[in-house]
Order: C-alpha cells, then sequence, then structure tokens
C-alpha cells in the first residue's frame, strides 16, 4: 500500500513538472501591450493599400486573405499611389510597399502610428534587395515577412523570436525555415479577438488628415507626417532586441501620447556577412 502510494506521489510529481516545464509561448500573450484599431463594431475592416509589383500581388492577397479568417476583423486591398520607396503613411489604413531599399539588413518593416493606445495608420516596407535573391526570393519567404509585418499592424506581436526553435505553424514565430510557418495559426485568432474583445466610442479606420486625430492631450503633432522612416536614423530609440539581432523594435516618440512603432525582420546575419553588409 506504502509503495503504491509513493508511485502516486511520484507520477503526480512528474506530471505537474512536465506542465511547468511546456513551453510557455503556447498560452502567452503576444499582442503589442495595449495598441489596437478603435472601432465601433466587430467585425471591422482594415483597409491594404496596395503598392507591391505583380510578383507581391499574390502574397498581399494570400496574407490579405489569413487575416480575413478572424472573426473579429477583415481586410480588404484597395489600390494605392505615391512612391513605394517612401511608402508614406495613409490615416486610417495600411499602406503595402515593396522596392529594392538597398543593403540595409531588414528584410521586412512594420510601422505603426498610435495615439495613445490607438493604432491610427501603419505601413509594411519588403525589400527586394534580400527578397530577389536566395534565400529569401521563394513563396514561402514572402508568405511569412509579409504576414508578419501585415500582423503587427493589426496589434500582434511575435509568438516566439528564436529562429532555431521549432515552428509554431505561424506567420507571427520568426525561423530559419519558412515553409510551416507562412500563415496565422489558432493562436493569433484567438488573440486578436482578446485584442478586440471591447469596443470603443470613435473609429480610427477611416481617412483622416494627421491633424484630425484626436487624444485627450490633442492633436497629432505635424512632424509625423510624411515621414520616410528608411532606417534606423529615422526610427526612434531601440526598444526591443532579440533572437542574435534577427529582430528588433524601434520606438519614435512625439510625446502627448502620440508615437510610431517600427518592426523590423532581419535577414539572417551570416548572409549578410558573406555579402559584405554590416
Amino acid at each position: 500500500m506504502l509503495k503504491s502510494c509513493r508511485r502516486q506521489v511520484s507520477v503526480f510529481m512528474l506530471l505537474a513538472l512536465a506542465l511547468v516545464l511546456l513551453p510557455a509561448v503556447a498560452s502567452a500573450s503576444h499582442s503589442w501591450s495595449t495598441y489596437h484599431w478603435a472601432r465601433q463594431s466587430n467585425p471591422f475592416t482594415v483597409k491594404l493599400i496596395d503598392r507591391v509589383t505583380a510578383t507581391w500581388d499574390p502574397i498581399l492577397a494570400t496574407s490579405s486573405s489569413d487575416w480575413t479568417a478572424s472573426s473579429v476583423l477583415n481586410t480588404t486591398i484597395i489600390a494605392g499611389t505615391g512612391s513605394a520607396s517612401s511608402c508614406t503613411a495613409v490615416n486610417g489604413q495600411v499602406k503595402v510597399c515593396n522596392a529594392s531599399y538597398g543593403s540595409t539588413g531588414w528584410l521586412g518593416i512594420a510601422s505603426i502610428s498610435v495615439s495613445g493606445s490607438h493604432i491610427t495608420q501603419g505601413t509594411v516596407k519588403l525589400n527586394d534587395t534580400y527578397h530577389n535573391s536566395a534565400p529569401y526570393n521563394t513563396t514561402a519567404w514572402r508568405n511569412l515577412v509579409s504576414c508578419q509585418e501585415v500582423g503587427h499592424t493589426l496589434g500582434l506581436d511575435h509568438q516566439d523570436e528564436n529562429n532555431t526553435n521549432p515552428n509554431l505553424g505561424t506567420c507571427m514565430d520568426y525561423t530559419n525555415s519558412p515553409g510551416t510557418n507562412q500563415h496565422p495559426n489558432t493562436h493569433d485568432y484567438n488573440q486578436l479577438v482578446t485584442i478586440y474583445s471591447h469596443l470603443d466610442s470613435t473609429t480610427t479606420t477611416t481617412f483622416r488628415h494627421a491633424g484630425d486625430i484626436e487624444e485627450a492631450d490633442g492633436p497629432a503633432p505635424p512632424a509625423m507626417r510624411d515621414l520616410d522612416l528608411a532606417g534606423p536614423g529615422q526610427w526612434g530609440r531601440l526598444v526591443g532586441f532579440t533572437d542574435k539581432g534577427m529582430t528588433a523594435v524601434y520606438e519614435l516618440d512625439f510625446g502627448h501620447g502620440h508615437k510610431i512603432f517600427t518592426f523590423v525582420i532581419y535577414a539572417d546575419p551570416k548572409l549578410l556577412r558573406a555579402a559584405g553588409a554590416q
């Protein structure tokens, strides 16, 4: 009887230890702080302004379809104008651009402007300097980068930032092998439900001039308009740096709750060194 009790206790302790050691990322929150689009009903729609070339058009269509599978939001693609190189943001919308931005070290960046806790506009830049050559010139890599950067503009952070961990089956997981990480997973959709479980008294998903965006402390400053967030010199303060430099987050603070955050996916440092990049 005593031996049986000891065996039961041992089994219980092993089970408890196993639960403790399970990867925390499976149940972790991966919202980006409290930042979200203000809206007065669900599902709401985020417009994706198409400033990508024919190579990226089906990729953007896939990203839009993937995120529209969420129960709380839809995305729709609309035609855009203006320079894809500067990819100037438009209030109430997300502009998605591709160009050969140079040997910057990054595969893609996503920037969101916020006023208080509300996202007011977003941009996604996809760097063909890397995506036009191996190993990044594949549908899998393009899907991962496009899906992840659009996901950031919806208020999501990464599920995992160690590119040597096993794939989680989501584009919000950084990896060296994107084959199974090209689309959102159930945890992403559940996180969006959590982020958008409340309603707001206003909306930031309609086109408005930057000066029309009001918070308790006043309108967004003119300095936030027409910015070209081309590189670290324009991204502000580094506030997050993970996975040996593979991902980073920058904050540009204009005061009174008005900020721009930039999420960066870097290329493999080994390939950058081989190419002579810093």
